[in-house]
This record gives C-alpha cells, sequence and structure tokens, in this order.
C-alpha cells in the first residue's frame, strides 16, 4: 500500500527575520509526527484557487496552530477583544479548504487554533480570552518549553479521542489565550481542562474529524503519538 499524503496548513509571517518579503512558516515537528505515523507531509501555500487540487492530491488534512487569532466576525460576535490578533488571509484560506475537506468525508485534525477554526466552521463559537471569561483559570499560556507538560485534562468516556489515547486523564502542553466556547451539533466535546476550558472536539458522524487545544506534535507521551496514527490509518 502507498504512504497516504497529508495536507498541512502553513503560518505567514511580514517580519524580515528570515526574509525581506512575506514568508511562509511551519515547525519540522508538525511533519516529522506525519513520517513517523507513516503518511507523507505535504505543506499548502494560500491559493485559494487551488484548494480542490490540493484536496485532489492528499488524503489528510491537518489544520495547524499559530499566533493570531481568528476574526470574532465569523462566528458571529460583534466585539472584539483588545488581544485579538488577526491573520485574515490565513483565516480565510483555512475556512474554505476545511470546508471542501468535510463536503469529502476528508480525515482532519485541527491542532490549538486549528481545533479553535474547525469549531467555527462546524457552526460553534469561541472565547476570545480565557482570563476574562473563565473563573480562576489554569495557565494556559505555559511559560515552560512546550516540550513539557503543563496540566491534565480529563477525556471523556465513549469519544473518539479517548478510543485513540485509551486514557481518562492526560498531561498536555499549552500555548492559547483562547478556546472553544459553544458548540453546534452534532459536535461532541471529547476531552475539557479541570477549569471547565474545552480541550477537544470531534464530529461523530464524519470519518475522522476531531480538534485538540494542545500540541501533540512534540510527542510528550505515547497519546500524542497515537492521534497522528490515527489520523494517518484514517487517511489510508
Amino acid at each position: 500500500m502507498s504512504k497516504p499524503t497529508i495536507g498541512l496548513t502553513l503560518d505567514h509571517e511580514t517580519s524580515d527575520k528570515y526574509a525581506a518579503s512575506p514568508w511562509y512558516a511551519i515547525r519540522e515537528n508538525y511533519c516529522d509526527s506525519v513520517a513517523q505515523a507513516g503518511g507523507i507531509p505535504i505543506t499548502l501555500p494560500y491559493e485559494p484557487q487551488l484548494a480542490d487540487e490540493y484536496l485532489d492530491l492528499i488524503d489528510g488534512l491537518i489544520i495547524t496552530g499559530g499566533h493570531f487569532d481568528i476574526n470574532p466576525e465569523f462566528f458571529q460576535s460583534s466585539t472584539r477583544h483588545k488581544t485579538v490578533k488577526l491573520k485574515e488571509q490565513r483565516t480565510k484560506f483555512e475556512i474554505g479548504i476545511v470546508l471542501r475537506a468535510l463536503k469529502r468525508d476528508m480525515p482532519i485534525l485541527g491542532i490549538c487554533g486549528g481545533v479553535q477554526l474547525l469549531n467555527v466552521v462546524l457552526g460553534g463559537t469561541l472565547i476570545q480570552h480565557i482570563p476574562d471569561e473563565i473563573e480562576n483559570p489554569l495557565e494556559h499560556e505555559q511559560k515552560s518549553p512546550r516540550s513539557m507538560p503543563s496540566h491534565e485534562i480529563e477525556i471523556i468516556s465513549g469519544t473518539i479521542l479517548h478510543e485513540i489515547i485509551g486514557q481518562t486523564y492526560f498531561s498536555v502542553n499549552s500555548s492559547h489565550h483562547q478556546a472553544v466556547a459553544n458548540i453546534a451539533d452534532p459536535i461532541v466535546v471529547n476531552s475539557k481542562a479541570v477549569d471547565g476550558v474545552i480541550e477537544g472536539i470531534e464530529h461523530p458522524e464524519k470519518r475522522f474529524c476531531l480538534g485538540v487545544q494542545w500540541h501533540p506534535e512534540y510527542g510528550i507521551n505515547e497519546g500524542d503519538r497515537a492521534l497522528f496514527d490515527a489520523l494517518v490509518n484514517a487517511s489510508a
């Protein structure tokens, strides 16, 4: 059997730290995690007119994280928190390709900002700034390296995520100030932090449509690696 090809969305920067003109970026551990799970990683530049051609070439899709937020207009919010940082071109491209991937029932994994985007596309809303909306929140923007766990989550029994990871309590890293707020039917919450912040969602009626708020590409435990294995297996 040929290895499944997994498309990964890119980040976009305009700073001159790498080049004088705008440039794409992705951490290599995203691609490494796909390759180690038996997939072929392919990155996807923001060319909306090529979205269907991209999907013709890949078997599964990963929406990666990034240091930015989704415009609240996309989930019908009339206000924007002062901390919200936008990357409009990226968000529009990711929304477009996710909508097309859902129509094809293509396996999708959303990571960190990717779970937030997935929830918005599926009709949900977001918490724009956790400290303003959650009482006594955990430190969801950890100061320690992401290769270290930050806090524990509870994985809900009977979910696809629980079947993949095989644990009820699970330690994760954490690097986000926003989170999933409301979900739309038939989406299911598959995990939560002790402070009530939603840590993952899934679509039980799709072949594989799942998002997590942490960064499993750092592979800090076997459960993280199992997520990439599950995506690649679903894409085969």
